[in-house]
């Protein structure tokens, strides 16, 4: 029967505990002295015991209701104890943050991040995994990814996407004499051979194949990389030309060239599951990115 006990039984036990009449209890729990004593006839058939009986000075808890008072109090103060979503300070939180990242999220967002992570929130643990995209939703609907950092277009249906900041593109290259010749007109860019990142599945058109279209102009795409970072080191050991995000240059080895006009940036976002929604820590671990990515 113990667990058809309500949180208001155990308030109303602790009242009578602390007051020792039904009118007094009443009165501190902000209700009628009927309503009491109602409450008290259901506790003594759920309990199968008086639990407090008449006197000429109050009520008196019997042998058992004296057993369990402590119990009443302790489970009451538990109750208490339960912090309110607003009220756990980052420092004082145990948990495992599972992060899903591409490789230039990790390094653009997540270096910086766990930088402040260790600061702020020492006892929060880290795991970082590469993007996906297939089973994204599942894997965060199960609690097995946290938070996503990706690029718009990557965001599964189901998730909730938060924009974080407009990355930009430059366009650089090892050879060095297209850097000495001053700004580049685009039909004379479209001349050499292009590396494009293509995450995930290999593939020839990249994001600025359109922008060229629409230009008039068709680019000469030999080679696709899984990164930006492994697309850097593939234009240092060539003579290809690339667009690269522009939070990961200056890099020695690679030389900007100036352009008449430049492809459009992208959206960094951050995504998540709708059920995390109000977690605490997450609104405050994304504002903490918003204001290291200004």
């Amino acid at each position: 029967m113990i667990d058809k006990l309500e949180i208001n039984h155990l308030r109303m036990l602790a009242a009578l505990y602390k007051h020792g009449t039904l009118s007094a209890a009443a009165g501190h729990l902000g209700v009628s002295q009927q309503a009491t004593s109602l409450q008290l006839k259901k506790l003594r058939a759920l309990l199968r015991d008086p639990l407090f009986v008449r006197t000429g000075h109050g009520m008196a808890a019997t042998p058992y209701a004296r057993l369990i008072e402590p119990h009443i109090g302790q489970v009451l103060a538990h109750i208490s104890a339960i912090p309110l979503p607003g009220s756990v300070t980052p420092a004082q939180i145990e948990r495992t943050l599972a992060i899903c990242a591409t490789d230039y999220t990790q390094k653009v967002i997540v270096g910086p991040l766990l930088r402040e992570l260790r600061v702020l929130a020492p006892k929060v643990k880290i795991i970082v995994s590469g993007i996906e995209v297939n089973h994204l939703t599942q894997k965060m609907q199960r609690g097995e990814i946290d938070l996503a950092f990706t690029s718009d277009g990557y965001v599964p249906a189901g998730l909730i996407s938060e924009p974080l900041f407009i990355e930009q593109y430059r366009c650089v290259s090892a050879d060095q004499a297209m850097f000495a010749g001053g700004v580049m007109a685009l039909d004379q860019l479209v001349g050499y051979d292009f590396i494009i990142t293509s995450p995930g599945i290999g593939s020839f058109k990249g994001s600025a194949d359109t922008w060229f279209e629409r230009q008039g102009l068709r680019r000469k795409v030999v080679m696709s990389a899984p990164s930006f970072f492994m697309a850097m080191d593939y234009l240092m050991q060539s003579s290809m030309v690339g667009f690269i995000p522009t939070r990961l240059l200056p890099c020695d080895g690679l030389f900007d060239i100036p352009l008449e006009k430049y492809p459009p940036g992208y959206e960094v976002v951050a995504a998540y599951h709708p059920s995390a929604n109000n977690d605490p820590f997450l609104r405050w671990l994304l504002e903490r990115v918003r204001l290291l990515s200004i």
